[in-house]
């Protein structure tokens, strides 16, 4: 053995410090073992501290550190010191030497827990700062502490809570991350910012998100093993708490975590349902091999719960409408079920297609505007009941997030929120909103002519009214709950109405045992639905499109809709006054084809035949077919006319209607005649139509277009464009004189229909007339008189006897020649000409036989005892000219002195 010189107290110090500051550990280790009263446990230690290198690793130094934790002499070889650094030195100099050294202080409050800790372990703390500060050693520390995890237990808790986490976040999970702090600057960070920095690259990439659960694992789990961030609370309702005490812990740093989980949830759904599935929770934590730690009861509960809570909250966070985010959802309740110990393993797939009754809870405290806040704020609060870890919560979450995953997959995005602001607020209008929109997408769908589609769709839509729950004892409402059944079972009848699904409708409605719909309701469905298939049309032909299907709709059901049944009256006539107007062209506005639904809207819908008329020639013709079309129009129940003065009921006011439709349409028919120069057509119309008719609703309507069309009828003037009459009958051979005649006819029932308002305006065209008849007749006559002054054919070779020169030839047309000569040479005066007119009436027209009594001091007046049986045996067409004169009389009487109120006379005077 080699022996070593004499040294002294001050020598021994500085040549440890030499052998410090060399790393030359066996030297040191012999040195103290042979000076042990001089390099004592405190001062070596400082020697180490100071001047020993960072960059060592500590398998070199460290069992000289435990001989001197368990105060026992190190192990040595036998080794020769090299005493060259202190030989040169007087130990006077060395003693002023060993005054100078700056040995670290094993008690600085920076860096020491506290000032009870022992030496070794003052050491052990300020040399791992010093080897993260000053060489970035930190991934050496486990090396350093891990052989004093039993010294004491502050090392084990500072190793696991503090170096662990951030070692694994540095250096072996994120090495791609830039440092930014320290291992001194991590420990005395404020615990949210610790947590915030730990999870900084936690789900930064989609690459990463099979590591998410790791992160929780290694980093937040060890970190919580550390009592100086867990705080003593008093104790709230939904969270247990240490009976001895009457208080529950909180950790803000966990707390910090879970909503970084929830936030995750409202951004990144995906990052949230990967941590839950990868993570157990806080009994899944990553701790040093042969370390084993345990939190305390309270602290565990504490953990479990809110982390459950977390995990609930992330599902009603999650914000996109789709069915892979509620699918997400759906797994976040089956990994909250299995860490309360149940078995579950159902798919949200399997769920949908059963509609099991859904899972009961007490409804009591849920429904209502306040409970819905909670699905927006304070979701991780202990008081929030939605979040709370029991079955009640749990089971609601998953009722929301199945109704949700059928209203997406059915075409309606909805998220889980949405479905718990439907199912909580129970708002009846914003349920029947969202029904309405689910069936509209329902009947856009590609199966949407599949009858097995709509079944399915009906039943899907009756669980979301009630989720499957017929207790009716049960207050639990789905997320349709406000909404009566019979509301829904109407929306769906009218969707598959809309698409034609009839044999499904009747099998459901009418056919069925279970009376699902009230008869009245069925029907009124059925008309709405008829009349949308009748409106939405752009043909009005009834064996095409729309009108098909309107006319499919009232005949699916004929149980219901009897053929007597006025609203299937009312339908099929408008049906018929639509196909009617298919026959013509049609066009309202410019560049816009007739649709139905003008039709059905418009405020005169009779006046559309004036229309056609103008735009289909020869139309007037048609006049029956019109006529059946306005009558179809007022069984209808459509407006016919813009002032009502009375109101009927409805069947008395379509019989009310019917003359006044007749009436208008065959004015419009005698317009449309007088337009296309067909006179004689518009003549016709008159007498037979005009002239017999008589008014049966004067009590509530105004008749203004009959004796307009008459009087337009006597003031049309022939032209070489008007149409020539087919035959003449017993008329005037003149054409002239015959369309005079025919005028004045016309005339005369304008007179007889007109309102004692208008009797003016027709009198003085009446007037007109007369005069241009009076002077056709008196040309005539002249050329009569020509024709038999120049009509002596004796003279004539081969002649035969004639007549008397003086006689002439008879006229060709006695009524003319006849009123010729019966009429005074002097103009005539109104008088005298209403009373020629009346006398040439009395044979060729139909409307003023009564004013013969007029003149009867005149000879041509004069009846005889045969004119009087002969007026017995009058015709029918001429008892009503009786009536016609009669108005006239009244209306005229004024003008030439008749008394229109006189008795009737013989003729034996």
């Amino acid at each position: 053995m080699a022996v070593t010189p004499p040294l002294g107290p001050a020598k021994v110090v500085l040549l440890a410090v030499h052998f410090a500051t060399q790393a030359d550990v066996n030297s040191l280790v012999y040195l103290t073992a042979q000076h042990a009263s001089v390099l004592r446990q405190d001062l070596i230690l400082r020697i180490l501290l100071t001047h020993l290198p960072e960059t060592i690793k500590p398998d070199v130094y460290v069992p000289f550190l435990r001989s001197l934790a368990a105060n026992e002499s190190p192990s040595h070889s036998d080794v020769t010191l090299d005493t060259a650094a202190v030989d040169g030195i007087s130990d006077d100099q060395a003693i002023r030497r060993v005054k100078k050294l700056q040995l670290l202080h094993l008690t600085n409050p920076d860096t020491a827990p506290n000032s009870d800790t022992d030496p070794l372990t003052c050491f052990l703390f300020i040399r791992g700062y010093r080897m993260d500060d000053e060489a970035g050693m930190l991934t050496l520390l486990p090396d350093l502490l891990i052989p004093f995890l039993e010294h004491t237990p502050i090392i084990r808790t500072w190793l696991v809570a503090t170096i662990l986490p951030l070692l694994r976040r540095n250096h072996e999970y994120h090495p791609q991350s830039p440092i930014r702090y320290s291992l001194l600057e991590f420990e005395n960070l404020p615990d949210r910012d610790a947590i915030d920095y730990l999870l900084a690259e936690t789900g930064a990439s989609e690459d990463n998100h099979s590591l998410l659960g790791r992160d929780f694992k290694g980093l937040i789990g060890p970190w919580l093993f550390n009592d100086s961030r867990w705080r003593q609370m008093p104790a709230i309702d939904g969270i247990l708490v240490n009976h001895s005490d009457e208080e529950c812990v909180l950790c803000p740093g966990w707390e910090q975590a879970l909503e970084w989980l929830v936030k995750q949830a409202s951004t990144s759904w995906v990052t949230a349902l990967k941590t839950i599935e990868q993570w157990d929770g806080p009994s899944d934590i990553d701790l040093i091999d042969d370390v084993n730690l345990w939190f305390q009861e309270p602290q565990q509960r504490y953990l479990e719960q809110t982390y459950a809570r977390a995990a609930l909250a992330s599902a009603y966070l999650v914000p996109d409408a789709t069915v892979d985010a509620l699918q997400g959802a759906w797994q976040i309740c089956i990994r909250i079920r299995s860490l309360m110990g149940e078995d579950a393993h159902s798919t949200l797939q399997s769920e949908a297609s059963l509609l099991s009754p859904a899972r009961q809870f007490d409804p009591g405290p849920l429904p209502g505007p306040k409970i819905a806040t909670y699905m927006r704020n304070d979701l991780l609060k202990p008081t929030n009941p939605l979040t709370a870890l029991n079955s009640q919560s749990l089971n609601l979450l998953e009722a929301l997030v199945l109704s949700a995953f059928l209203m997406t997959r059915a075409g309606v995005p909805c998220s889980v929120r949405r479905a718990g602001e439907l199912a909580l607020l129970q708002d009846q209008r914003d349920q029947k909103s969202e029904i309405a929109r689910l069936i509209r997408t329902l009947c856009t769908l590609p199966s949407k002519n599949d009858d097995n589609h709509w079944t399915c769709a009906r039943k899907e839509i009756l669980w979301l009214h009630s989720w499957g729950i017929q207790d009716p004892s049960k207050a639990v409402r789905g997320v349709f709950g406000s909404v009566s059944a019979e509301h829904i079972e109407t929306e769906i009848l009218k969707a598959l109405l809309s698409q034609g699904r009839y044999d499904l409708a009747r099998s459901l409605y009418e056919d069925a045992s279970e009376t699902l719909l009230s008869r009245h309701n069925i029907q009124n469905t059925i008309q709405t639905a008829a009349l949308n298939a009748f409106d939405n049309a752009s043909n009005p032909n009834r064996s095409r499109g729309g009108l098909k299907k309107c006319d499919e709709i009232i005949n699916a059901f004929p149980n219901t809709m009897g053929k007597t049944l006025p609203i299937t009256r009312k339908i099929e006539a408008l049906l018929k006054a639509t196909h009617a107007l298919s026959n013509y062209r049609l066009v309202l506005k410019q560049g816009e084809p007739f649709s139905p639904v003008i039709l059905r809207v418009h405020s005169d819908p009779v006046s559309i035949i004036e229309k056609v008329l103008e735009q289909n020639a020869k139309a007037y013709t048609r006049l029956q077919e019109f006529l059946e079309l306005g009558n179809n129009i007022a069984m209808a129940g459509l407006p016919v006319c813009h002032v009502i003065e009375k109101q009927e009921s409805s069947l008395g006011k379509q019989e009310s209607d019917r003359p006044l439709i007749e009436k208008r349409i065959v004015a419009m028919c005698i317009e449309g005649a007088l337009r296309e120069d067909d006179f004689e057509t518009a003549y016709s119309y008159v007498l037979s139509r005009l002239g017999a008719s008589s008014s049966t609703s004067e009590d509530y309507y105004s008749d203004e277009w009959s004796w307009k069309a008459a009087l337009n009828a006597g003031k049309y003037v022939r032209t070489e464009r008007s149409l020539k009459p087919t035959h003449l009958g017993t008329a005037s051979g003149n054409p002239e004189i015959r369309h005079l005649e025919q005028r004045i006819e016309c005339l005369a029932t304008a007179l007889r229909i007109a309102p004692s308002t208008k009797l003016q305006e027709v009198l003085k065209t009446f007037r007109r007339c007369e005069e241009q008849l009076d002077f056709a007749i008196r040309e005539e006559a002249a050329k009569e008189e020509a024709w038999d002054a120049a009509g002596d054919l004796r003279n004539l070779p081969g002649a035969f006897d004639g007549p008397d020169p003086n006689q002439g030839y008879p006229p060709r047309n006695i009524t003319a020649s006849s009123v010729a000569r019966q009429t005074d040479e002097a103009p005539m005066s109104l008088f005298d000409l209403s009373r020629a007119t009346a006398r040439v009436a009395s044979r060729n027209l139909t409307a003023f036989s009564g004013l013969q009594g007029i003149a009867q001091g005149s000879p041509q007046t004069q009846k005889t005892e045969q004119d009087v049986l002969d007026h017995q045996r009058a015709r029918k067409r001429d008892q009503l000219r009786e009536a016609a004169t009669g108005t006239l009389a009244a209306g005229v009487g004024w003008l030439i002195g008749a008394n229109s109120n006189r008795p009737p006379q013989n003729d034996q005077h």
